[in-house]
Protein backbone atom coordinates (compact mmCIF):
# COMPACT_ATOMS: atom_id res chain seq x y z
CA UNK A 1 0.00 0.00 0.00
CA UNK A 2 1.31 3.14 -1.21
CA UNK A 3 0.54 6.74 0.53
CA UNK A 4 0.62 10.03 -1.01
CA UNK A 5 2.91 12.72 0.58
CA UNK A 6 1.72 14.54 2.70
CA UNK A 7 2.19 18.15 2.18
CA UNK A 8 2.74 20.91 4.54
CA UNK A 9 0.31 23.76 4.88
CA UNK A 10 1.33 26.89 3.28
CA UNK A 11 0.29 29.31 5.83
CA UNK A 12 3.23 29.23 8.40
CA UNK A 13 0.91 29.73 11.61
CA UNK A 14 -0.63 26.72 10.92
CA UNK A 15 2.63 24.40 9.78
CA UNK A 16 2.87 21.21 11.57
CA UNK A 17 4.77 20.46 15.29
CA UNK A 18 7.52 18.35 14.89
CA UNK A 19 6.15 15.55 17.38
CA UNK A 20 3.36 15.15 14.13
CA UNK A 21 5.78 13.68 11.85
CA UNK A 22 6.22 10.89 14.30
CA UNK A 23 2.78 9.66 13.41
CA UNK A 24 3.05 10.05 9.79
CA UNK A 25 3.61 6.71 7.36
CA UNK A 26 6.99 5.42 6.89
CA UNK A 27 7.55 6.10 3.41
CA UNK A 28 5.77 10.23 3.86
CA UNK A 29 9.10 12.64 3.30
CA UNK A 30 10.23 14.46 6.37
CA UNK A 31 9.46 17.39 5.53
CA UNK A 32 7.85 18.80 2.06
CA UNK A 33 8.43 22.23 1.13
CA UNK A 34 6.12 23.80 -1.45
CA UNK A 35 7.15 25.78 -3.89
CA UNK A 36 7.42 29.90 -2.61
CA UNK A 37 7.07 32.44 -5.01
CA UNK A 38 10.29 34.47 -5.63
CA UNK A 39 10.15 37.71 -3.09
CA UNK A 40 10.07 40.67 -4.74
CA UNK A 41 13.64 42.74 -5.81
CA UNK A 42 13.95 45.19 -3.43
CA UNK A 43 13.62 49.38 -4.33
CA UNK A 44 16.68 50.64 -5.94
CA UNK A 45 17.07 52.99 -3.00
CA UNK A 46 17.03 49.81 -0.29
CA UNK A 47 19.34 47.91 -2.91
CA UNK A 48 21.54 51.01 -2.68
CA UNK A 49 22.01 51.18 0.87
CA UNK A 50 22.25 47.92 1.48
CA UNK A 51 25.14 47.95 -1.09
CA UNK A 52 26.58 51.06 0.43
CA UNK A 53 26.39 49.43 4.01
CA UNK A 54 28.35 46.09 2.83
CA UNK A 55 31.04 48.26 1.41
CA UNK A 56 31.50 50.01 4.61
CA UNK A 57 31.60 46.77 6.82
CA UNK A 58 34.21 45.95 4.93
CA UNK A 59 36.39 48.71 5.29
CA UNK A 60 35.64 48.71 8.72
CA UNK A 61 36.66 44.92 9.00
CA UNK A 62 39.68 45.55 6.72
CA UNK A 63 40.96 48.76 8.94
CA UNK A 64 40.17 46.64 11.95
CA UNK A 65 42.33 44.09 10.78
CA UNK A 66 45.24 46.18 10.16
CA UNK A 67 44.87 47.94 13.18
CA UNK A 68 45.14 43.96 15.25
CA UNK A 69 48.22 43.64 13.09
CA UNK A 70 50.27 46.16 14.91
CA UNK A 71 49.88 43.78 17.80
CA UNK A 72 51.47 40.74 16.63
CA UNK A 73 54.70 39.78 17.88
CA UNK A 74 57.52 40.49 15.06
CA UNK A 75 58.92 37.30 13.29
CA UNK A 76 57.31 35.06 10.95
CA UNK A 77 53.80 36.17 9.56
CA UNK A 78 50.79 34.36 11.58
CA UNK A 79 48.60 34.05 8.34
CA UNK A 80 50.92 33.21 5.58
CA UNK A 81 47.95 32.94 2.94
CA UNK A 82 47.28 37.07 3.57
CA UNK A 83 50.77 38.18 3.42
CA UNK A 84 52.81 35.99 1.19
CA UNK A 85 53.26 38.41 -1.14
CA UNK A 86 53.35 41.67 0.42
CA UNK A 87 55.91 43.52 2.18
CA UNK A 88 55.76 43.65 5.81
CA UNK A 89 54.36 46.96 6.75
CA UNK A 90 56.88 49.53 8.98
CA UNK A 91 55.25 51.28 11.42
CA UNK A 92 57.26 52.71 13.85
CA UNK A 93 60.62 54.49 13.37
CA UNK A 94 62.16 52.25 16.13
CA UNK A 95 62.16 49.03 13.29
CA UNK A 96 65.12 51.11 11.55
CA UNK A 97 63.90 49.93 7.74
CA UNK A 98 62.85 53.58 6.14
CA UNK A 99 63.77 55.16 3.33
CA UNK A 100 66.41 53.98 0.63
CA UNK A 101 66.96 50.73 1.64
CA UNK A 102 63.88 48.19 0.52
CA UNK A 103 63.60 48.69 -3.23
CA UNK A 104 64.25 45.47 -5.18
CA UNK A 105 66.54 47.75 -7.49
CA UNK A 106 68.40 49.19 -4.42
CA UNK A 107 71.84 49.28 -3.83
CA UNK A 108 72.08 49.49 -0.04
CA UNK A 109 69.88 46.11 0.29
CA UNK A 110 72.24 44.33 -2.15
CA UNK A 111 75.34 45.68 -0.10
CA UNK A 112 73.00 43.79 3.23
CA UNK A 113 73.04 40.43 0.92
CA UNK A 114 76.40 40.09 0.14
CA UNK A 115 77.54 40.70 3.59
CA UNK A 116 75.33 38.36 4.82
CA UNK A 117 76.39 35.83 2.22
CA UNK A 118 80.40 36.52 3.79
CA UNK A 119 79.28 35.83 7.24
CA UNK A 120 77.12 32.66 6.61
CA UNK A 121 74.06 33.69 7.95
CA UNK A 122 71.94 33.42 4.77
CA UNK A 123 69.78 31.21 6.41
CA UNK A 124 67.71 34.94 7.79
CA UNK A 125 68.03 36.00 4.43
CA UNK A 126 64.81 37.59 5.25
CA UNK A 127 64.72 39.19 8.38
CA UNK A 128 68.21 40.14 6.96
CA UNK A 129 66.50 42.40 4.28
CA UNK A 130 63.71 43.31 6.46
CA UNK A 131 66.06 45.02 9.23
CA UNK A 132 68.90 47.45 8.75
CA UNK A 133 71.38 49.09 10.73
CA UNK A 134 70.70 52.15 12.67
CA UNK A 135 73.67 53.83 10.65
CA UNK A 136 71.99 53.00 7.43
CA UNK A 137 68.90 54.48 8.22
CA UNK A 138 70.52 57.46 9.40
CA UNK A 139 72.59 57.62 6.20
CA UNK A 140 69.45 57.34 3.85
CA UNK A 141 68.00 60.36 6.24
CA UNK A 142 71.10 62.34 5.76
CA UNK A 143 71.81 61.73 2.23
CA UNK A 144 68.11 63.45 1.45
CA UNK A 145 67.54 66.03 3.88
CA UNK A 146 71.24 67.05 5.23
CA UNK A 147 72.79 67.71 1.51
CA UNK A 148 73.09 71.34 0.32
CA UNK A 149 73.49 70.44 -3.28
CA UNK A 150 71.89 68.37 -6.18
CA UNK A 151 70.34 65.15 -5.58
CA UNK A 152 69.21 65.02 -9.39
CA UNK A 153 72.45 62.97 -10.83
CA UNK A 154 72.76 60.54 -7.71
CA UNK A 155 69.36 59.93 -7.42
CA UNK A 156 69.01 58.84 -11.57
CA UNK A 157 72.18 56.65 -10.92
CA UNK A 158 70.75 54.97 -8.11
CA UNK A 159 67.59 54.56 -8.79
CA UNK A 160 67.33 53.68 -12.94
CA UNK A 161 71.35 51.95 -13.27
CA UNK A 162 69.35 48.61 -14.79
CA UNK A 163 67.15 50.86 -17.20
CA UNK A 164 68.30 50.79 -20.45
CA UNK A 165 67.54 53.75 -22.40
CA UNK A 166 65.16 51.29 -25.15
CA UNK A 167 63.23 50.85 -21.72
CA UNK A 168 63.24 54.73 -20.71
CA UNK A 169 61.96 55.13 -23.98
CA UNK A 170 58.98 53.08 -23.45
CA UNK A 171 59.90 50.01 -22.16
CA UNK A 172 61.79 46.94 -23.63
CA UNK A 173 60.73 43.89 -25.94
CA UNK A 174 58.21 45.90 -27.35
CA UNK A 175 56.56 44.04 -31.33
CA UNK A 176 55.74 45.72 -34.14
CA UNK A 177 52.00 45.18 -33.41
CA UNK A 178 52.25 47.46 -30.39
CA UNK A 179 54.85 50.43 -31.72
CA UNK A 180 51.94 50.74 -34.36
CA UNK A 181 49.51 51.24 -31.77
CA UNK A 182 51.47 53.87 -29.91
CA UNK A 183 51.23 55.89 -32.69
CA UNK A 184 47.49 55.95 -32.59
CA UNK A 185 46.38 59.30 -31.82
CA UNK A 186 43.93 59.29 -29.23
CA UNK A 187 43.04 62.49 -27.29
CA UNK A 188 42.51 61.15 -23.85
CA UNK A 189 42.50 64.81 -22.54
CA UNK A 190 39.18 65.70 -24.38
CA UNK A 191 37.90 61.92 -23.65
CA UNK A 192 38.02 62.24 -19.97
CA UNK A 193 36.39 66.63 -19.97
CA UNK A 194 33.64 64.92 -22.13
CA UNK A 195 32.90 61.93 -19.72
CA UNK A 196 33.13 64.76 -16.53
CA UNK A 197 30.37 66.27 -18.84
CA UNK A 198 28.50 62.97 -18.51
CA UNK A 199 28.84 62.64 -14.91
CA UNK A 200 28.10 66.06 -14.19
CA UNK A 201 24.65 65.35 -16.22
CA UNK A 202 23.90 61.92 -15.08
CA UNK A 203 24.79 60.57 -17.80
CA UNK A 204 25.79 56.94 -16.87
CA UNK A 205 25.54 55.64 -19.74
CA UNK A 206 27.57 57.84 -22.08
CA UNK A 207 29.82 57.94 -18.95
CA UNK A 208 30.53 54.15 -19.50
CA UNK A 209 30.59 54.21 -22.47
CA UNK A 210 33.58 56.54 -22.55
CA UNK A 211 35.49 54.90 -19.66
CA UNK A 212 36.05 52.23 -21.49
CA UNK A 213 37.65 53.83 -24.15
CA UNK A 214 40.05 55.30 -21.63
CA UNK A 215 41.00 52.26 -20.06
CA UNK A 216 41.79 51.13 -23.35
CA UNK A 217 44.16 53.76 -24.13
CA UNK A 218 45.55 54.59 -20.31
CA UNK A 219 47.77 52.63 -18.29
CA UNK A 220 50.03 53.40 -15.18
CA UNK A 221 53.29 52.48 -16.38
CA UNK A 222 52.57 54.17 -19.65
CA UNK A 223 53.71 57.73 -20.94
CA UNK A 224 52.67 60.72 -18.95
CA UNK A 225 49.04 61.09 -20.51
CA UNK A 226 48.44 57.39 -20.49
CA UNK A 227 49.47 57.33 -16.86
CA UNK A 228 47.14 60.88 -16.25
CA UNK A 229 44.35 59.00 -17.89
CA UNK A 230 44.26 56.27 -15.63
CA UNK A 231 44.42 58.05 -12.10
CA UNK A 232 41.47 60.50 -13.67
CA UNK A 233 39.24 57.37 -14.40
CA UNK A 234 40.12 55.94 -11.22
CA UNK A 235 38.45 59.06 -9.75
CA UNK A 236 35.50 58.86 -12.23
CA UNK A 237 34.59 55.49 -11.93
CA UNK A 238 34.73 56.08 -7.94
CA UNK A 239 32.40 58.96 -8.13
CA UNK A 240 29.85 56.66 -10.61
CA UNK A 241 29.91 54.34 -8.01
CA UNK A 242 26.78 55.85 -5.71
CA UNK A 243 25.23 59.18 -4.71
CA UNK A 244 29.20 59.68 -3.39
CA UNK A 245 28.94 57.73 0.46
CA UNK A 246 30.75 54.84 -1.82
CA UNK A 247 33.12 57.27 -3.08
CA UNK A 248 33.89 58.88 -0.54
CA UNK A 249 34.35 55.53 1.73
CA UNK A 250 36.50 54.52 -1.04
CA UNK A 251 38.95 57.57 -0.43
CA UNK A 252 38.30 57.22 3.37
CA UNK A 253 39.77 53.46 3.13
CA UNK A 254 42.91 54.13 0.50
CA UNK A 255 43.55 56.98 3.16
CA UNK A 256 43.49 54.65 5.95
CA UNK A 257 46.33 52.51 4.62
CA UNK A 258 48.98 54.83 5.91
CA UNK A 259 52.46 54.74 4.16
CA UNK A 260 55.26 55.01 6.26
CA UNK A 261 58.53 56.95 6.52
CA UNK A 262 60.47 54.45 4.57
CA UNK A 263 57.65 55.01 1.80
CA UNK A 264 57.08 58.60 1.92
CA UNK A 265 60.85 59.16 1.81
CA UNK A 266 61.35 57.23 -1.17
CA UNK A 267 58.44 59.01 -3.20
CA UNK A 268 59.72 61.85 -1.23
CA UNK A 269 63.49 61.46 -2.44
CA UNK A 270 62.13 61.02 -6.34
CA UNK A 271 60.42 63.97 -6.23
CA UNK A 272 62.80 66.32 -4.89
CA UNK A 273 65.75 64.80 -6.65
CA UNK A 274 64.53 65.46 -9.81
CA UNK A 275 62.36 68.82 -9.24
CA UNK A 276 63.53 71.94 -7.23
CA UNK A 277 60.17 72.80 -5.65
CA UNK A 278 60.27 71.20 -2.32
CA UNK A 279 64.23 71.91 -1.97
CA UNK A 280 63.90 75.59 -2.83
CA UNK A 281 60.62 76.20 -0.51
CA UNK A 282 62.61 74.84 2.46
CA UNK A 283 65.86 76.20 1.72
CA UNK A 284 63.61 79.70 1.44
CA UNK A 285 61.64 79.06 4.60
CA UNK A 286 64.55 78.09 6.54
CA UNK A 287 67.26 81.15 5.50
CA UNK A 288 64.36 83.55 6.05
CA UNK A 289 63.97 82.39 9.73
CA UNK A 290 67.35 82.35 10.45
CA UNK A 291 67.80 85.55 9.07
CA UNK A 292 64.65 86.74 12.11
CA UNK A 293 66.82 84.74 14.79
CA UNK A 294 69.98 86.04 14.14
CA UNK A 295 70.36 86.73 17.59
CA UNK A 296 67.98 85.09 19.17
CA UNK A 297 68.64 83.26 22.11
CA UNK A 298 65.92 80.38 21.81
CA UNK A 299 64.18 80.13 18.54
CA UNK A 300 60.07 78.60 18.72
CA UNK A 301 59.20 77.12 15.09
CA UNK A 302 55.33 76.46 15.47
CA UNK A 303 54.65 74.00 12.26
CA UNK A 304 51.38 74.12 10.93
CA UNK A 305 51.14 70.38 9.14
CA UNK A 306 54.38 69.08 10.61
CA UNK A 307 54.17 65.40 9.07
CA UNK A 308 58.12 63.74 8.95
CA UNK A 309 59.37 67.05 9.51
CA UNK A 310 61.41 66.78 6.76
CA UNK A 311 62.22 70.26 6.82
CA UNK A 312 63.88 70.75 10.24
CA UNK A 313 67.29 68.89 9.75
CA UNK A 314 69.15 71.07 7.28
CA UNK A 315 67.69 74.00 9.46
CA UNK A 316 69.53 72.33 12.73
CA UNK A 317 72.67 72.48 10.91
CA UNK A 318 72.76 75.73 9.97
CA UNK A 319 72.16 76.55 14.18
CA UNK A 320 74.71 74.72 14.99
CA UNK A 321 77.00 76.64 12.90
CA UNK A 322 75.97 80.08 13.65
CA UNK A 323 78.30 82.37 15.02
CA UNK A 324 77.87 83.12 18.54
CA UNK A 325 76.65 79.03 19.21
CA UNK A 326 73.09 77.63 18.50
CA UNK A 327 69.82 78.94 20.21
CA UNK A 328 67.61 76.75 22.13
CA UNK A 329 64.96 75.15 19.45
CA UNK A 330 61.70 74.49 20.62
CA UNK A 331 59.17 73.43 17.73
CA UNK A 332 55.42 72.89 18.15
CA UNK A 333 54.40 70.07 15.46
CA UNK A 334 50.92 70.25 14.70
CA UNK A 335 49.01 68.00 12.48
CA UNK A 336 46.19 65.72 12.17
CA UNK A 337 45.80 62.59 14.18
CA UNK A 338 46.37 59.46 12.49
CA UNK A 339 43.90 56.93 12.56
CA UNK A 340 43.85 54.18 14.72
CA UNK A 341 44.80 53.71 18.78
CA UNK A 342 47.68 56.75 18.83
CA UNK A 343 46.33 59.37 16.92
CA UNK A 344 49.62 61.22 17.90
CA UNK A 345 52.29 58.25 17.13
CA UNK A 346 53.12 59.74 13.69
CA UNK A 347 54.12 63.23 15.29
CA UNK A 348 55.63 61.89 18.01
CA UNK A 349 57.78 59.95 15.94
CA UNK A 350 58.59 62.94 14.17
CA UNK A 351 60.37 64.91 17.35
CA UNK A 352 62.10 61.56 18.18
CA UNK A 353 64.15 61.92 14.80
CA UNK A 354 64.38 65.48 15.29
CA UNK A 355 65.63 65.63 18.74
CA UNK A 356 68.47 62.62 17.69
CA UNK A 357 69.87 65.87 14.91
CA UNK A 358 70.10 67.97 17.76
CA UNK A 359 71.76 65.72 19.59
CA UNK A 360 74.00 64.60 17.09
CA UNK A 361 74.69 69.08 16.50
CA UNK A 362 74.92 69.45 19.81
CA UNK A 363 71.23 71.94 19.49
CA UNK A 364 69.43 72.30 23.15
CA UNK A 365 65.67 70.61 21.60
CA UNK A 366 62.71 70.84 23.11
CA UNK A 367 59.23 69.19 21.48
CA UNK A 368 55.30 69.70 21.63
CA UNK A 369 53.21 67.33 19.66
CA UNK A 370 49.98 68.42 19.07
CA UNK A 371 47.07 66.22 17.16
CA UNK A 372 44.16 68.03 15.94
CA UNK A 373 41.32 67.99 13.34
CA UNK A 374 40.65 71.53 13.75
CA UNK A 375 43.37 73.25 13.68
CA UNK A 376 41.60 76.71 14.20
CA UNK A 377 40.08 75.37 17.44
CA UNK A 378 43.78 75.14 18.86
CA UNK A 379 44.20 77.32 22.44
CA UNK A 380 47.19 79.59 22.18
CA UNK A 381 47.99 77.83 25.77
CA UNK A 382 48.18 74.75 24.25
CA UNK A 383 51.25 76.29 22.41
CA UNK A 384 53.65 76.67 25.35
CA UNK A 385 55.25 79.76 23.77
CA UNK A 386 57.69 81.69 26.03
CA UNK A 387 57.84 85.43 26.77
CA UNK A 388 61.62 85.23 25.88
CA UNK A 389 61.80 83.24 22.40
CA UNK A 390 61.23 84.23 18.75
CA UNK A 391 58.08 82.79 17.26
CA UNK A 392 58.06 81.44 13.65
CA UNK A 393 55.07 80.03 12.27
CA UNK A 394 55.67 77.51 9.07
CA UNK A 395 52.71 76.20 7.13
CA UNK A 396 54.09 74.02 4.00
CA UNK A 397 51.54 73.06 1.27
CA UNK A 398 49.13 72.34 3.85
CA UNK A 399 46.51 75.18 4.59
CA UNK A 400 45.39 73.65 1.15
CA UNK A 401 43.46 70.83 3.43
CA UNK A 402 41.38 73.25 5.90
CA UNK A 403 37.66 73.86 4.81
CA UNK A 404 36.44 76.95 3.12
CA UNK A 405 33.70 78.71 3.22
CA UNK A 406 32.17 76.80 0.76
CA UNK A 407 31.27 74.25 3.51
CA UNK A 408 31.19 76.14 6.77
CA UNK A 409 30.75 79.61 7.31
CA UNK A 410 33.26 79.93 9.85
CA UNK A 411 35.90 78.91 7.53
CA UNK A 412 38.52 76.94 9.39
CA UNK A 413 41.31 79.24 6.91
CA UNK A 414 40.38 81.80 8.42
CA UNK A 415 40.32 80.71 11.57
CA UNK A 416 43.39 79.50 11.46
CA UNK A 417 44.94 82.57 10.29
CA UNK A 418 43.45 84.66 12.77
CA UNK A 419 44.96 82.18 15.54
CA UNK A 420 48.55 83.05 13.63
CA UNK A 421 47.58 86.22 14.34
CA UNK A 422 47.12 85.47 17.79
CA UNK A 423 50.34 84.27 18.21
CA UNK A 424 51.54 87.43 17.01
CA UNK A 425 54.53 85.46 15.47
CA UNK A 426 57.94 87.74 14.33
CA UNK A 427 57.82 85.55 11.35
CA UNK A 428 55.19 83.61 9.56
CA UNK A 429 56.27 81.46 6.29
CA UNK A 430 53.91 80.17 3.56
CA UNK A 431 54.23 78.20 1.01
CA UNK A 432 51.08 76.65 -0.87
CA UNK A 433 49.84 75.06 -4.08
CA UNK A 434 48.63 77.21 -7.14
CA UNK A 435 45.67 75.43 -8.03
CA UNK A 436 42.28 76.64 -8.92
CA UNK A 437 40.56 73.66 -8.83
CA UNK A 438 38.67 74.70 -5.76
CA UNK A 439 35.48 74.96 -7.48
CA UNK A 440 32.36 73.85 -5.94
CA UNK A 441 30.93 72.59 -9.53
CA UNK A 442 32.57 69.54 -10.25
CA UNK A 443 33.14 70.37 -14.31
CA UNK A 444 34.73 72.92 -13.45
CA UNK A 445 37.17 71.99 -10.72
CA UNK A 446 37.36 68.76 -12.82
CA UNK A 447 38.80 70.75 -16.27
CA UNK A 448 41.54 72.75 -13.74
CA UNK A 449 42.42 69.65 -11.77
CA UNK A 450 43.14 68.02 -15.52
CA UNK A 451 45.42 70.98 -16.31
CA UNK A 452 47.12 71.28 -13.24
CA UNK A 453 47.83 67.69 -12.91
CA UNK A 454 48.67 67.47 -16.09
CA UNK A 455 51.69 69.49 -16.10
CA UNK A 456 53.09 67.85 -12.97
CA UNK A 457 52.64 64.27 -14.78
CA UNK A 458 54.78 65.68 -18.29
CA UNK A 459 57.13 66.88 -15.76
CA UNK A 460 57.80 63.58 -13.78
CA UNK A 461 57.49 61.70 -17.10
CA UNK A 462 60.47 64.35 -18.48
CA UNK A 463 62.71 64.16 -15.81
CA UNK A 464 62.23 60.41 -14.13
CA UNK A 465 62.52 57.03 -15.93
CA UNK A 466 58.92 55.50 -16.38
CA UNK A 467 60.08 52.20 -15.03
CA UNK A 468 60.85 54.10 -11.63
CA UNK A 469 59.31 51.68 -8.79
CA UNK A 470 59.65 54.82 -6.69
CA UNK A 471 58.02 56.95 -10.00
CA UNK A 472 55.19 54.45 -9.79
CA UNK A 473 54.81 54.66 -6.17
CA UNK A 474 54.93 58.44 -6.07
CA UNK A 475 52.21 58.60 -8.84
CA UNK A 476 50.24 55.97 -6.97
CA UNK A 477 50.02 56.81 -3.22
CA UNK A 478 50.16 60.60 -3.71
CA UNK A 479 49.07 61.87 -6.57
CA UNK A 480 46.85 59.04 -7.23
CA UNK A 481 45.11 59.45 -3.55
CA UNK A 482 44.94 63.60 -4.24
CA UNK A 483 43.54 63.21 -8.03
CA UNK A 484 40.53 60.61 -6.58
CA UNK A 485 39.95 62.45 -3.71
CA UNK A 486 39.24 65.79 -6.02
CA UNK A 487 37.10 63.79 -7.98
CA UNK A 488 35.22 61.54 -5.94
CA UNK A 489 34.35 63.47 -3.17
CA UNK A 490 32.34 66.41 -2.04
CA UNK A 491 31.61 68.46 1.16
CA UNK A 492 33.98 67.96 4.29
CA UNK A 493 35.35 64.90 2.59
CA UNK A 494 37.10 66.58 0.10
CA UNK A 495 40.34 68.18 1.44
CA UNK A 496 42.29 68.90 -1.26
CA UNK A 497 40.62 72.38 -1.77
CA UNK A 498 43.93 74.80 -2.93
CA UNK A 499 43.71 78.12 -3.92
CA UNK A 500 45.70 80.63 -5.83
CA UNK A 501 48.34 83.12 -4.52
CA UNK A 502 46.32 86.00 -4.87
CA UNK A 503 43.37 84.58 -3.39
CA UNK A 504 45.82 84.00 -0.31
CA UNK A 505 46.82 87.15 -0.20
CA UNK A 506 43.59 88.93 0.27
CA UNK A 507 43.01 86.14 3.36
CA UNK A 508 46.35 87.09 5.08
CA UNK A 509 45.84 91.06 4.75
CA UNK A 510 42.10 90.26 6.37
CA UNK A 511 43.60 88.26 9.12
CA UNK A 512 45.80 91.09 9.39
CA UNK A 513 49.30 90.55 8.45
CA UNK A 514 51.88 91.97 5.51
CA UNK A 515 54.35 90.64 3.41
CA UNK A 516 58.28 90.72 3.58
CA UNK A 517 60.00 91.27 0.78
CA UNK A 518 61.64 88.44 -1.27
CA UNK A 519 65.72 88.34 -0.55
CA UNK A 520 67.65 89.17 -3.80
CA UNK A 521 70.33 87.58 -2.94
CA UNK A 522 68.70 84.24 -2.31
CA UNK A 523 66.73 84.84 -5.12
CA UNK A 524 69.68 85.42 -6.98
CA UNK A 525 70.94 81.90 -6.14
CA UNK A 526 67.81 80.10 -6.76
CA UNK A 527 67.95 81.44 -10.34
CA UNK A 528 71.78 80.13 -10.33
CA UNK A 529 71.03 76.92 -9.37
CA UNK A 530 67.78 76.01 -11.38
CA UNK A 531 70.17 76.69 -14.11
CA UNK A 532 72.85 74.70 -13.44
CA UNK A 533 70.92 71.59 -11.98
CA UNK A 534 67.63 71.09 -13.27
CA UNK A 535 65.82 70.84 -16.83
CA UNK A 536 65.37 74.42 -18.43
CA UNK A 537 61.34 73.65 -18.28
CA UNK A 538 61.28 74.82 -15.23
CA UNK A 539 60.02 77.94 -14.29
CA UNK A 540 61.48 80.35 -11.10
CA UNK A 541 59.80 83.86 -11.16
CA UNK A 542 58.79 86.57 -8.65
CA UNK A 543 55.14 88.33 -8.20
CA UNK A 544 54.21 91.14 -5.39
CA UNK A 545 56.80 89.46 -3.22
CA UNK A 546 55.45 85.48 -4.04
CA UNK A 547 58.53 83.35 -4.93
CA UNK A 548 56.92 81.34 -7.84
CA UNK A 549 57.69 77.92 -9.56
CA UNK A 550 56.38 75.94 -12.22
CA UNK A 551 56.49 74.07 -15.12
CA UNK A 552 56.00 75.03 -18.96
CA UNK A 553 54.63 78.72 -17.81
CA UNK A 554 52.26 77.06 -15.21
CA UNK A 555 52.64 77.84 -11.58
CA UNK A 556 52.69 75.24 -9.40
CA UNK A 557 53.72 76.66 -5.78
CA UNK A 558 54.38 80.02 -4.17
CA UNK A 559 56.25 80.89 -0.91
CA UNK A 560 56.31 84.45 0.77
CA UNK A 561 56.62 85.32 4.86
CA UNK A 562 54.58 87.04 6.59
CA UNK A 563 54.46 89.69 9.50
CA UNK A 564 51.98 90.72 11.32
CA UNK A 565 50.50 94.30 10.54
Amino acid sequence: MTHSPCKLPRNPSTMLSPATYLFLPINTPFFSVPKLKPPPPPPPAAAAAVATTIFQMNILFRRGFEEASKFLPPGPNLVTALHSKREEPINSFGDNSYGLLKGRKNHQRQEIETREEGEGERSNKQSALSLVDESDLSDAFDRLLLHEGNLCDEHIRLTSGSVNVEERDGGKGRSKKQGRRKKETVDLRNLLLMCSQSVYANDNRTANELLKQIRQHSSPVGDASQRLAHYFTNGLEARLVGDGTSAQGMYTFLSSKNITVAEFLKAYQVFTSSSPFKKFIHFFANKMIMKAAAKAETVHIIDFGILYGFQWPILIKFFSNREGGPPKLRITGIEFPQPGFRPAERIEETGHRLANYCKRYNVPFEYNAIASKNWENIQVEALKIQSNELVAVNCHLRFENLLDESIEVNSPRNGVLHLIRKINPDIFTQSITNGSYNAPFFATRFREALFHYSAIYDLIDTVIPRENEWRLMLERELLGREIMNVIACEGSERIERPETYKQWYVRNTRAGFKQLPLNEELMAKFRTKLKEWYHRDFVFDEDNKWMLQGWKGRILYASTCWVPA
